[in-house]
């Protein structure tokens, strides 16, 4: 059990470390130019598009647990079906969110409520990544597919090149064009459909070989849609809190003023590196226990849920050391601007404890994912969200200041793994008949 847990989660570390690299690299770079206002534009915009595109998560954690069943069901047409359906609800949500993309900005600022400079900047950056939606979203569904196929491989190539690519042309635009979040918008642009194209290659190269004659009927089928719009709806509410709760953060570390919301932009990054590659084993669990109940194989289920989450807590473990011993030294990475830096410094005992804190709930998450038990998962999320978070930070901030979003983000984690803790022996263990 080991080895097929580490056969998929080694890649999906991989490619998920390279996700917070990319954001490292966009906030080393802007950190490093003339005006801090910048490094603000972009972290205002990337949670304006982690609102957009992270709601359509579903795409990729839904596909993952309905494919990996007709995978362990050994049910090859089907995951085929299950393909077209997501690509077609892909599509369909990248002209919705074209169409609307004004109301979305405009929206989006009032409730942000950032200084003008950064609302300037952060317009630009919008109106350019706006238009990489399809590739986006397409690439959300075929990357759950590849993985409930038990194929970690492709999505490691595929978001590797994503965001060395990125990487690449931002540096580029940016370094030796001139540019500021212009450049960096570009260069998510053009890697996404470039990203995109590879995806389609890869399917082809390896799945094309099974074919499946196109039936309007069958692809609407009621069962199946039903049975997709249940699990992708839970997992869309899910997804929704979440981004809500990083949103809420940035906006007040915005009212806070430019320096904070820079340390906090800063210090968000670190935690995005230590999460996704945690999420790796995230990821290993949502493959290997959907296969598992999809074959009704109730040993290797157990084995699969704890295995994953020995290896996580492993992870977040070692997260936890390495930012106890090397706080300053990531940091300046980042940024060479001393305000920045000490501002960041007093925050840092919070992103110290959040690996090992944060293990927990992402592992439980691939496991409910998995398990396509999105019911609870969705529970778990509005009770952490609205009784946990919201009144921590209320309760918090004429006390702690800049600390309470921090306390408020850590009572956040924490209360999502004790509820799916207490969840799984009914919805998990249940389904090993334990």
């Amino acid at each position: 059990m080991n080895r097929k847990i580490l056969r998929l989660a080694i890649p999906n570390i991989l490619s998920n470390l390279s996700v917070p690299l990319l954001g490292a690299v966009d906030t080393a770079i802007v950190g490093r130019l003339e005006f801090v206002y910048y490094l603000g534009a972009i972290a205002v915009g990337s949670v304006i598009f982690d609102f957009i595109f992270w709601g359509f998560g579903f795409l990729r954690m839904g596909t993952t647990g309905l494919v990996a069943q007709e995978y362990g069901a050994d049910n090859e047409k089907q995951t085929r079906w299950i393909l077209l359906r997501v690509l077609t609800v892909a599509l369909g949500s990248s002209v919705a969110i074209l169409l609307l993309q004004i109301p979305l900005i405009e929206l989006s600022m009032k409730i942000i409520g950032a200084s003008a400079e950064v609302e300037q900047y952060t317009r630009i950056y919008y109106n350019i990544r706006i238009f990489s939606a399809p590739a986006t979203l397409c690439l959300f569904g075929l990357n759950g597919w590849f993985l409930g196929m038990q194929n970690a491989a492709y999505p490691m190539i595929v978001t590797i090149f994503l965001n060395g690519t990125n990487i690449l042309l931002n540096l580029l635009f940016v370094l030796y064009f001139g540019m500021n979040v212009d450049g960096v918008a570009y260069g998510t642009l053009i890697a996404s459909y470039l990203s995109m194209i590879l995806a389609v290659s890869l399917y082809l190269y390896k799945y094309g070989s099974v074919k499946v004659d196109f039936d309007l009927k069958e692809l609407l089928d009621t069962h199946e849609l039903k049975r997709f719009f249940s699990v992708n709806r839970d997992i869309l509410i899910r997804t929704l809190c979440l981004i809500f709760s990083y949103a809420f953060f940035t906006a007040k570390s915005a009212e806070l003023g430019d320096t904070i919301l820079a340390a906090n932009t800063i210090l968000l990054q670190m935690w995005y590196i230590s999460s996704y590659g945690t999420d790796g084993f995230a990821y290993a669990a949502e493959s290997l226990v959907g296969r598992f109940v999809g074959a009704k194989d109730g040993v290797n289920l157990i084995k699969a849920v704890k295995g994953t989450m020995v290896w996580g807590l492993s992870l977040g473990l070692l997260g936890t050391v390495t930012y106890y011993f090397l706080d300053r030294e990531i940091i300046y990475l980042f940024t060479n601007k001393p305000e920045v830096i000490n501002t960041a410094l007093s925050m840092i005992i919070w992103l110290i404890i959040a690996p090992l804190i944060n293990a927990v709930s992402f592992i439980w998450d691939g496991v409910f994912i998995g398990a396509t038990a999105t019911k609870p998962m969705r529970n778990s999320m509005l009770i952490a969200t609205i009784i946990v978070f919201l009144p921590v930070y209320f309760i918090a901030e004429p006390y702690g200041g800049m600390h309470a979003l921090w306390m408020a983000m850590t009572g956040f984690m924490v209360a999502r793994g004790l509820i799916l803790s207490l969840y799984a022996p009914k919805h998990i263990f249940k389904l090993a008949g334990k």
